[in-house]
């Protein structure tokens, strides 16, 4: 446009000799519209490069085309990664997003996230609360549009979606044993978080499986600063080999603890992260780790929440597998 501005519908009518409400059937598909004038009308949108509001649109049919996304920790990878995901498969279905971020865990924090996000007229929404307590708030509310949570384990619920944590960290556990470790430490996350529970539980499971003596694990708190910290308090007794860490930022910590102390990664102390961090392939040495897939985790919440809001029958998703990247930071221990 001459003046700067974007071109209104209005624009697009006027150039082709036809009414607004016209320009908008052509956009809706409308069967009413003759050929000749679909065609000319079209012809003039790529003239003007006219990009239709999407949002009016969707208003205008009495659905507003958005998602709420009512997120407890946006700041960890994990949840991070996730929202990302999230975001691209509702634009690849023509969906707007909401996010809601909880700066507290309290009930009334919960409610408040909630009620604002019903009030931006979101269709559904997806929960990505890795907390116990966020969880047992939810199940108080009467959320009257159809939800999805992204929880850590399986679940019967047909509204739950999870990547397998159990088995990742079985995964992990099972990697240091095969190669020949037996005294080995975990490095577990916060302990309300469902995901440090989860794999919590699988390295004990696996290390029992497998007949291999444990000691109980240590809570931390994501951070590579409490996994330095650990691994200093760690190495003034030295009793092990090889660290299963529940992240990757606390397994940097511990590697930069053990390389502080004169040790070597991996030939005196092993590492196995979670996560895959996109640096975790630039630590040195390159960590091993077990990869997510957030972007199909982002893919099935949003399919999943669209078959509800649109009353159609969703496919089973099943639990997401995490696997194993191993890379540098393991070996046989040196006995």
């Amino acid at each position: 446009m001459s003046n700067g501005r974007a071109p209104s519908i209005r624009d697009v009518a006027r150039l082709a000799g036809v009414s607004h409400q016209t320009v908008s059937r052509v956009l809706n598909n409308h069967p009413s519209i003759r050929d000749s004038t679909k065609a000319r009308v079209l012809e003039v949108i790529e003239e003007l490069q006219y990009r239709p509001n999407r949002a009016a649109r969707a208003l205008s049919r009495g659905r507003s085309r958005t998602i709420g996304v009512l997120s407890a920790s946006s700041a960890e990878y994990g949840p991070a990664s996730s929202i990302a995901a999230i975001q691209d498969a509702a634009r690849n279905a023509g969906y707007f997003v909401n996010t809601a971020n909880l700066d507290r865990r309290d009930p009334s924090s919960i409610t408040a996230a909630v009620n604002h996000l019903m009030s931006q007229s979101v269709e559904g929404i997806v929960v990505i609360a890795p907390q116990v307590r966020v969880f047992n708030a939810l199940k108080l509310l009467s959320i009257d549009v159809p939800y999805v949570t992204l929880q850590s384990t399986g679940s019967l619920d047909t509204n739950a979606l999870s990547v397998d944590q159990i088995a990742g960290a079985r995964l992990a556990t099972r990697h240091l044993i095969d190669l020949g470790h037996r005294d080995i430490y975990h490095l577990a996350g916060p302990q309300d978080w469902i995901e440090a529970e989860a794999r919590m539980h699988g390295f004990l499971e696996e290390m029992g499986a497998r007949d291999v003596p444990t000691t109980a694990p240590i809570l931390g708190d994501w951070t590579a600063e409490f996994g330095y910290h650990a691994g200093r308090e760690l190495l003034q007794v030295r009793d092990f080999t090889a660290i299963f860490s529940s992240n990757d930022q606390m397994a940097l910590g511990l590697i930069h603890a053990i390389r502080e102390a004169g040790l070597d990664v991996p030939r005196d102390v092993s590492i196995v992260g979670f996560d895959d961090i996109p640096e975790a392939a630039h630590f040195w040495p390159p960590l091993t780790t077990v990869r997510q897939d957030f972007s199909e985790l982002g893919r099935r919440s949003v399919a999943l929440l669209l078959s509800q809001i649109n009353e159609t029958t969703p496919d089973n998703p099943g639990s997401i597998i995490p696997e194993l990247i191993v890379r540098g930071s393991t070996s046989r221990p040196a006995f």
